[in-house]
Parts: structure tokens; C-alpha cells; sequence
């Protein structure tokens, strides 16, 4: 790019971050770590036996107010706001009017008089652009609702561990906080804080909303018990895919429908009826028709598969292309996503992979690849 585009943005862990060795590089705008002292398999493999904290200060934090709160973020995202029970959370996307996926997001319904939203960092201007001319458009007709953006900092916990250190620091019981919900706690002494029992990783784990001037004692209190070490970015990312989850801008984007993304079960059953999402016109009849292409899990040994990889037929015809993949630390053999023609969609379905020029054989997999460990009690 151009040699004085905007320099990285920091987190307020930037200089801990340093200080404890990661490697920084820049990811969506921000200087993020990609790894510390630990090589990425071990940071990973912790994560799964163990715990880590990740830094996710660079998502978009925001709350909405207003008692016309809930109608106006179900006039943006494809959930039913209206059915969850308080402090419930949900996986949500922005669809465009064409049927597009402008972000994938989480709402949660607090009991605190707003809906409390997180999204993802690469969107961040094009999301809070979306929900402030969304907001003008609501005001101007006279609904009561408001937007705030929060400049709190942000970690996730995960791991088998995370409850048992994280309980140390808590009052409040967390076998009562399952999958998905969301409560305001003092953590470590640290009032102010909103526990989220959430991840990226497929693991039982939490992500802790955190006043920015705390986030460094409240990271140096987790890592005070032994079980609990620092990831980055490279554990992150493989995580998240051995769990099936997308990634914006790899697995589903604008071009890509809810239908065609796998992503069927985030559409409300209400939504579906009412049909009163952005996009609902392209989006609710490809539920009954089917589409062309359809997001697939793939599995192969020998060389990586990454993104861009043409995905082929048995005979050699290109039906798709991989979207992210990765060497699985927990299988020892690749996984990967991608779009295939629906013919070859089907689980367990012989395919191949075109890796430097020669075709490796692959198969198609349900998703996750490795089972996932939420808590729901």
C-alpha cells in the first residue's frame, strides 16, 4: 500500500503485549500479536488443554438504547432480538438489501436497559456508518433509540480452565452463567466489568468487556495462576477454524448470502415469517430452493491447503476454491472451508485439492472438525 497510510491503531495491551515478546503485525487496521515466546502449536494445543488470554480490544463494542431498541437492531440483523431472555445473547449478521453479510456480530439483551453488540474490527467503520444512518432514519420517525460506542478494552479467556480461574475472581457463581449469556461483575476487584461466556475457539471460555485503564492489572491477575498464558493471532485463527467458525472477509462477506454461508440457523424462525430483514426477499426463498454453492468443511493430508485453493472434482473440473486453511494441531492433517457446487456439498463427498499446481485428494467434512467444549450447564 502507500508508504504513509494511517499507522496501526493500539490497544491499551500494546506495551504489555511487547514486554511480554509478541511478535506485533498489523491485522484490520491494528498492531495486534500474532505469536509471544510460545511457538503457535503450543499456544494453540494450551488453549485446548489449558487457558489463554487473547487481546480482542480491536472489535467494535456498542450499546443501544431506547425502549425501540430491539426493533431497530431487527431492522439491521437477520435474529430474533425479541425472543431472547434477558442478559441472552445470539450470533447475528448485517445483510445488505442484494442479501449480502455486511458483518457477523453478537446481541445481547441485557437487563440493563440497552442491548449490549460486539462486532468485528475489519468493519468497524462500515458497521458503525451502517448503524448510525440506520439511527438517523429511526429518529427522524420518531422512535425512541440511541447509539453509543464504547472505548472499553476487551479479552477473551478460553480453555477447559477458564472457569476454575476465573472464579477466583468473581463473586458470582459461574456455573449459572452458561453459553451465550452475559452478566456486569467485579472481576479481580475491577468493578464495571461485563463477563460474556462466549469465544472464538470452540472452547468453554469468556470474553470480559473491561474499563481500558484495567485491562493491564486484570491481564496480569489471570496470569498469575499457571494454567492461564498469552495467545495471539496464529492460535486464534486455528482455533477458530478446527471449530468450523467463520472469519469476515475469508468464509462470508458481501457476495456471499446467510443460505450459501452455512449460516442458516442464525435467520429466527419469526424473521423467516415476517420477512422484515434487510435482504429477506433474496434470503428466505434460498432456504426451500437451495443454492448453487454452500460453505463445506474439507479435510486432506499432505501439503497445506490456504486460502484461494482451487477446490476440484474428482475428474478435475473446478467446483469451488478454499476460503481459509490451516495444518490442524489437533488432528495432524489439514482442515480448511471453502464454497463447492451443491452437487459436491454433501458430507463425505470425494473431491480434490489444487496445491502448487497438483491435485491432492480431500474430502468433505461436517464442521466442527473438533468437537467443541461450551458450557450449557
Amino acid at each position: 500500500g502507500r508508504k504513509n497510510r494511517a499507522a496501526s491503531k493500539k490497544t491499551p495491551l500494546f506495551d504489555f503485549h511487547r514486554e511480554r515478546g509478541g511478535r506485533m503485525v498489523d491485522f484490520a487496521g491494528w498492531s495486534m500479536p500474532v505469536q509471544y515466546k510460545d511457538s503457535h502449536i503450543a499456544s494453540h494445543m494450551h488453549t485446548r488443554e489449558h487457558c489463554s488470554i487473547f487481546d480482542v480490544s480491536h472489535m467494535l463494542q456498542s450499546k443501544v438504547h431506547g425502549k425501540d431498541r430491539v426493533k431497530f437492531m431487527e431492522s439491521l440483523v437477520v435474529a430474533d432480538i425479541a425472543e431472547l431472555k434477558d442478559n441472552q445473547g445470539t450470533l447475528s449478521l448485517f445483510t445488505t438489501e442484494k442479501g449480502g453479510i455486511i458483518d457477523d456480530l453478537i446481541v445481547t439483551k441485557t437487563d440493563q436497559g440497552y442491548l449490549y453488540v460486539v462486532s468485528n474490527a475489519g468493519c468497524a467503520d462500515k458497521d458503525s456508518a451502517h448503524m448510525k444512518a440506520r439511527l438517523a432514519e429511526f429518529k427522524a420517525a420518531g422512535f425512541d433509540v440511541d447509539l453509543e460506542f464504547l472505548d472499553e478494552a476487551l479479552i477473551a479467556l478460553q480453555g477447559p480452565s477458564m472457569a476454575q480461574v476465573l472464579q477466583e475472581g468473581l463473586k458470582e457463581d459461574l456455573t449459572k452463567l452458561t453459553f451465550m449469556t452475559s452478566n456486569l461483575a467485579n472481576v479481580f476487584g475491577i468493578p464495571g466489568c461485563r463477563v460474556t461466556r462466549c469465544g472464538y475457539t470452540g472452547e468453554d471460555g469468556v470474553e470480559i468487556s473491561v474499563p481500558q485503564s484495567r485491562v493491564v492489572e486484570l491481564t496480569e491477575k489471570l496470569l498469575v495462576n499457571g494454567e492461564v498464558k498469552l495467545a495471539g493471532l496464529g492460535a486464534r485463527d486455528s482455533l477458530r477454524l478446527e471449530a468450523g467458525l467463520c472469519l469476515y472477509g475469508n468464509d462470508i462477506d458481501e457476495t456471499t448470502t446467510p443460505v450459501e454461508g452455512s449460516l442458516v440457523w442464525t435467520i429466527g424462525k419469526r424473521r423467516r415469517q415476517t420477512k422484515d430483514f434487510p435482504g429477506a426477499d433474496v434470503i428466505v426463498p434460498q432456504i426451500k430452493a437451495k443454492t448453487a454453492r454452500k460453505r463445506v468443511g474439507l479435510v486432506s493430508t499432505g501439503p497445506p491447503v490456504r486460502q484461494h485453493t482451487p477446490i476440484l472434482s474428482p475428474d478435475g473440473k473446478v467446483i469451488g476454491e478454499v476460503t481459509s486453511g490451516c495444518p490442524s494441531p489437533c488432528l495432524k492433517k489439514n482442515v480448511a472451508m471453502g464454497y463447492v457446487d451443491a452437487a459436491f456439498a454433501k458430507n463425505g463427498t470425494a473431491i480434490q485439492v489444487e496445491v502448487r499446481k497438483k491435485a491432492v485428494p480431500a474430502s468433505v467434512s461436517k464442521m466442527p472438525f473438533v468437537p467443541t467444549n461450551y458450557y450449557f450447564g
